[in-house]
């Protein structure tokens, strides 16, 4: 029998797909001749850095630290989506809040993630709470600002639509307003979730005892190169494995409707 020839898309992905192996293979490689000239003990080789990973993954040490993470990712994401919806809508819905709260926007965009973490730390001790609130705070307005904007682009010629056809609020959420928030909520989780991994590291890294964060902490005081890097990679895969296995697809399904 005749093989079916393949659409264009799937020819096209398994040439991304081979182009990223090359491409990763080609980095493994700089990166094991880069510790064979180097000869340290601080930029150790790939093998070096996976038997660590290989380690720390028998010992149970490493899915602890990454499960502790990820609770604390899962949290301050889904606070930081609740809360800076809520405000991007309410201020893209209603331009005298948008002039009035704009500037507190610009305020908390531009407060170093760092001076925030420390705060929190200081008003409400060293706790999963204050340490939540820190990540969550850095996020809410950049969501704020997409899903502000989203508010704005509303169409309003579907809105008088669904009014002739009375399709009663219910409807009308369902139906016309949230089809055409879900690309802009899709991109703010997205880009918020990228935001939230490196800063509940820095969390973790200042006042947790567990986590991603701690442990490099630790790697750090000790000069431990291939436990940080052993961590650091651990930890890439498991985003990405999110990023592809559910963000992705969420993405497309969110613009899905668009032609």
């Amino acid at each position: 029998m005749l093989q079916a020839a393949k659409s264009p898309a799937e020819r096209i992905k398994l040439g991304r797909i081979g182009w990223s192996l090359i491409s990763l293979g080609m980095l493994v490689a700089i990166w094991e001749l880069a510790s064979l000239i180097a000869a340290s003990r601080y930029l150790p080789g790939p093998l070096e850095v996976v038997n660590v990973m290989i380690r720390e993954a028998q010992t149970g040490e490493l899915w602890t630290n990454i499960s502790a993470t990820l609770i604390r990712v899962a949290f301050s994401f889904v606070v930081a989506m609740f809360i800076g919806s809520a405000i991007g809508l309410s201020l893209g819905r209603y331009p005298g809040a948008d002039r009035f709260f704009d500037s507190w926007l610009i305020f908390f965009l531009n407060l170093p993630a760092l001076v925030i973490i420390v705060l929190c730390y200081i008003w409400f001790g060293l706790t999963e709470v204050a340490a939540i609130t820190a990540v969550a705070i850095n996020k809410i307005p950049n969501v704020a600002v997409t899903m502000r904007e989203g508010a704005r682009s509303l169409s309003k010629d579907l809105d008088e639509m669904a009014q002739v056809y009375r399709l009663g609020w219910w409807k009308t959420l369902r139906h016309v307003t949230i089809p055409q928030l879900a690309p802009y909520f899709a991109a703010a989780a997205r880009s918020g979730l990228a935001l939230v991994w490196k800063i509940v590291l820095v969390v973790e890294a200042f006042g947790r005892s567990d986590g991603v964060g701690h442990q490099l902490n630790i790697a750090f005081q000790l000069f431990d190169v291939p436990m940080i890097l052993a961590y650091a990679l651990a930890f890439i895969v498991v985003v990405q494995i999110i990023e592809m296995a559910i963000l992705q697809p969420i993405m497309a399904r969110a613009n899905k409707w668009r032609r």
